[in-house]
Formats: structure tokens, sequence, C-alpha cells
């Protein structure tokens, strides 16, 4: 039988305040007192803890934590009740989700992997290309780190996003990830000879289709297998390359152009 697992996010608006491991920030500052010994307990670098803070009081709109003369330990740092009383609350949410949970894994609900993806068809975004990968390396850097997807067909595609990013989504070998990149960010190159560009990401197929408008065409690009790739380029650009059903191309993009996002 299929178990069922999820998360509760809590949204302001628009705006994320952040999930469990906020939560479970608050409740180690409340513990021990002191940010570098609640940024260690859930895994935080001690900048990441000063900056999801920050994030919760400006959110908040009104302190969470706040710094103070002294503290158990020696951190100086203490919640307020608005911040205790948003630990309850979340705590009893969670237990109601938990509960939410069990209920439908006593259902009887087995088609693994069907719920996972019917998340990723629910996914929203403003990005035209959106690419499941799972992680196959991760390279660290002082500030960027450089991560690689194997996507469908066994195409590798490289990122680049901040160190920070990459602890926030719990970035590591085996993890799915989903690449996105915006259709302007994707440049359609011919292979041939010579054909000698910096970008990180360049994936042969054949192109698919080809929708030209006014001044600009749309090119979808069928990858080496079976991934789908769209790029914008001009009506000229279009003509010049040849570009039309059935000929080869390669998608080509910069690894700082991949958003990436997981969907836990």
């Amino acid at each position: 039988m299929l178990e069922l697992d999820g998360s509760i996010w809590l949204r302001s608006g628009a705006q994320t305040w952040g999930g469990k491991n906020r939560i479970d920030l608050l409740a180690q500052i409340d513990a021990t007192g002191s940010i570098t010994a609640a940024a260690r307990a859930v895994g935080m670098s001690y900048k990441g803890a000063w900056d999801a803070i920050d994030a919760m009081n400006n959110l908040a709109g009104e302190p969470l934590v706040l710094r103070a003369a002294g503290g158990r330990g020696g951190g100086g740092t203490q919640l307020t009740d608005r911040a205790r009383r948003l630990i309850a609350t979340f705590r009893a949410l969670e237990a109601e989700h938990r509960k939410f949970m069990e209920n439908l894994t006593r259902a009887g609900l087995d088609a693994s992997g069907d719920i996972d993806l019917m998340r990723r068809f629910m996914l929203k975004t403003s990005a035209r290309n959106r690419l499941l990968g799972t992680v196959i390396g991760i390279t660290p850097g002082a500030v960027n780190d450089e991560i690689r997807l194997r996507i469908a067909g066994g195409q590798t595609l490289t990122a680049t996003i901040t160190r920070e990013s990459t602890q926030e989504l719990g970035l590591a070998d085996g993890k799915e990830a989903i690449a996105l990149i915006k259709a302007s960010s994707v440049i359609v190159g011919v292979p041939g000879k010579g054909l000698r560009l910096s970008a990180r990401n360049q994936l042969p197929g054949a192109v698919s289709a080809v929708r030209p408008g006014a001044v600009n065409s749309e090119i979808l690009i069928q990858l080496d297998g079976g991934a789908t790739v769209a790029a914008i380029v001009t009506n000229e650009s279009a003509q010049e390359l040849g570009l039309k059903q059935g000929s080869p191309a390669v998608a080509i993009f910069k690894a700082s152009n991949v958003i990436l996002g997981v969907l836990d």
C-alpha cells in the first residue's frame, strides 16, 4: 500500500512564511536562547537562520525574535509571545495534517507514483520549459553551487544556484528536481562542425514544430529521449537556420538561466 506523506507551508498573500524548518528554528531558539545553537540543531547556517528570522519578522509585521541582553547559553535572543502562538498553531496544523494523510492511506490509495505525477501537472509557473530530472552531482563553490540533473533520455542538464538555495531545497544525489527555463533564454543552434559555445547546456534533438508569429517564431525541439524544449527566435533567424519540422537542432542555454524547484 502506498504511504502518503506531505508538508505544511504558511503563506501570507503571495508571500511564503516557510514551513517546518522555520518553525523548528523558532522552537530551538526558544529552547536554547541562542541563534547559533538553534541553527546548528536544525541544520542551518548562522546566516541562513538570520535570513529566515528577518523574513518572518517582516511578514509578521511585528517581531517574532528579539535580541536580548542575555539569554540561556549566552545567545542573547528570545521569542515573543506572538512567535510562541505561531509555533503552537503550526504544531496543531501538523497534527491534523498527519491525521488527514493517515486517513488517505487507510482509504486504500495504492496508485504508486500517481499522486507525485499529479503534483507535477499542477505546478504553475511562467517558465515555458519544465524538465523533470534527478540530481546526479553537486559541485560546491564559494557562493554558487553547480547542480547536474539527469533528465528524460539520459541527457544531463546543469544549473548554477546559490549555496543557500541548495540547502533550502534539500538537494542531494538522487533527489528529484524540476528545471525551469524561460523560452526566451533558449538559443537554437544547428549542429555541425565548428559549433563551439560557452553555454553549459547544449541538448541535441530535432524540431518538432515551428509556430510563426508577426515578429518571432516559437520553435519546439524534441530532445533525444522525449522531453520537449521551447525557444523563441526571430522569424528571420528561423529562416536563416532553415528550421523546419524534423530538422536537427540543439537547445542551448546557460546554467545561470536555469531555476530549480522541488515538490517537497
